[in-house]
C-alpha cells in the first residue's frame, strides 16, 4: 500500500511539474518581443545571404541612424496606444519641430535655445491634443487627424513651401556624427534613442503614472472609481507624445541636413506600425519600450533589405501594411484565447432564468 501511495505521489508530482513547464513555455511564447526577435534573426540571416553588402559596417550604421528618429517618435505614440488612444499628428509634429529649430538657427539663435524651441512646439501640439481628448472627450482619431492637417499647414506657411538648407555643422553633427566607444563607432542618434528609451521605460515600469497608463488602457472605469483623474493622465500622455515626436523630428532633421515642410509626411503609418508590430496592443493596456524598439528595427531592416534586393518603393508600403494586419490578427487571436481560458464558468441557472 505504501509503495502504491508513493508511486501515485511521484506521478502527481511529475504531472504538476510538466504543467508548470508548459505554463512557463506558453507565457514565454506569448511575449511579442520574443516573436519579433525571432523574426529579426530570420530577416538578418536571409538578407545577409542574399546581399553581400548587408552586414557591412556602413550599411549597419545607416540602419541604426535611420531607425533612431522614428523609433523615438514611436515611444510616445505607443504610450498613447497604451491608454486606448491614437496619435496621427506625430509626423507633422516632427516636421514642425525640425523646421522651427532650423529657422531659429538661421536667425542666429544658439544651438540649445533653437533645439528647445522645436521641442516646445511639439509639447504645445501634444498638450492641445490631450486637452481636446481628455478634457472635452473628443474622439482621438478625429482630433489628431485634424491636428495633423493643421500642423502641416503651419509648417508650409512658416517655410513658404521651401526647404531650409545650410544648417550649422554643430546641428548636423547631432544626426550624422559618431562617438567612439572603445573600438566601435556609435552614432549619436542611436545614443539619443537609447537614452530616451531608458527614460520612457523607467516612466512606464517604475512610476505611479506608468501604472495608471497601463490600467487606463485595460479598465478606465475602474480607474475612475478609484478617484484617479483620468483626464489628466490623457493630457500628460499626449503631451509626452508630442515631446518625443519633436525629439524624433530634431534627430531626423539633423540626419538629413535639411528641414523640409514635407519631412516625415506619411510616416505616421511607420510610427504606429513600429509600436503595433513591437507588441503594443491596439486594444490598450499592453506593450513595452523594448518591443517598440524591436518593431522599429524590424521595419527598417525590411525596408533596407527590399532596397538592396531591388524592390520598388511601393512594395515597401505594401509590406509594412501586411505586417500591421498580421500583427493585429495575432494580437486578437491571443486575447481571444486568453479570455476563453480565463473566463469564469457560466451560471446555467442565471443564463436560463425567466425574464420578469
Amino acid at each position: 500500500m505504501r509503495q502504491t501511495a508513493t508511486a501515485q505521489q511521484s506521478v502527481q508530482q511529475q504531472q504538476h511539474q510538466r504543467r508548470r513547464w508548459r505554463a512557463r513555455w506558453r507565457a514565454l511564447v506569448a511575449r511579442q518581443e520574443l516573436v519579433i526577435l525571432a523574426l529579426l534573426i530570420m530577416v538578418i540571416t536571409a538578407l545577409s545571404l542574399q546581399s553581400e553588402n548587408f552586414l557591412s559596417a556602413p550599411n549597419l550604421l545607416n540602419v541604426m541612424r535611420g531607425v533612431s528618429w522614428f523609433a523615438v517618435a514611436a515611444f510616445g505614440v505607443s504610450m498613447v496606444i497604451l491608454i486606448g488612444g491614437i496619435d496621427l499628428s506625430s509626423g507633422a509634429v516632427m516636421a514642425l519641430a525640425g523646421l522651427v529649430s532650423a529657422l531659429a538657427l538661421q536667425s542666429g539663435m544658439p544651438l540649445a535655445p533653437a533645439l528647445a524651441s522645436g521641442v516646445a512646439c511639439g509639447v504645445l501640439v501634444g498638450l492641445v491634443n490631450g486637452v481636446l481628448v481628455g478634457r472635452f472627450n473628443l474622439p482621438p482619431f478625429i482630433v489628431t487627424l485634424g491636428m495633423m492637417g493643421l500642423v502641416r499647414g503651419v509648417t508650409f506657411g512658416l517655410s513658404g513651401g521651401r526647404p531650409v538648407r545650410d544648417l550649422p555643422p554643430a546641428f548636423r553633427a547631432l544626426g550624422q556624427n559618431d562617438i567612439w566607444i572603445g573600438p566601435l563607432p556609435v552614432p549619436i542618434p542611436l545614443l539619443a534613442m537609447a537614452l530616451l528609451a531608458t527614460l520612457t521605460a523607467i516612466l512606464l515600469n517604475f512610476t505611479v503614472l506608468g501604472r495608471y497608463i497601463y490600467t487606463l488602457g485595460r479598465d478606465e472605469r475602474a480607474l475612475r472609481m478609484a478617484g484617479v483623474p483620468t483626464e489628466w493622465i490623457k493630457i500628460t500622455v499626449y503631451t509626452l507624445s508630442g515631446l518625443l515626436a519633436a525629439c524624433g523630428g530634431l534627430i531626423m532633421t539633423a540626419w538629413l541636413g535639411v528641414a523640409a515642410p514635407t519631412a516625415a509626411e506619411g510616416y505616421e503609418l511607420d510610427i504606429i506600425a513600429a509600436a503595433v508590430i513591437g507588441g503594443t496592443s491596439l486594444f490598450g493596456g499592453e506593450g513595452s519600450v523594448l518591443g517598440v524598439m524591436l518593431g522599429a528595427l524590424l521595419m527598417q531592416l525590411v525596408r533596407t533589405g527590399m532596397v538592396l534586393l531591388g524592390f520598388p518603393t511601393y512594395w515597401q508600403v505594401g509590406a509594412i501594411g501586411t505586417m500591421i494586419l498580421a500583427v493585429v490578427l495575432i494580437d486578437y487571436w491571443r486575447r481571444r484565447r486568453w479570455y476563453e481560458s480565463n473566463a469564469p464558468p457560466t451560471n446555467v441557472w442565471a443564463t436560463h432564468a425567466p425574464m420578469i
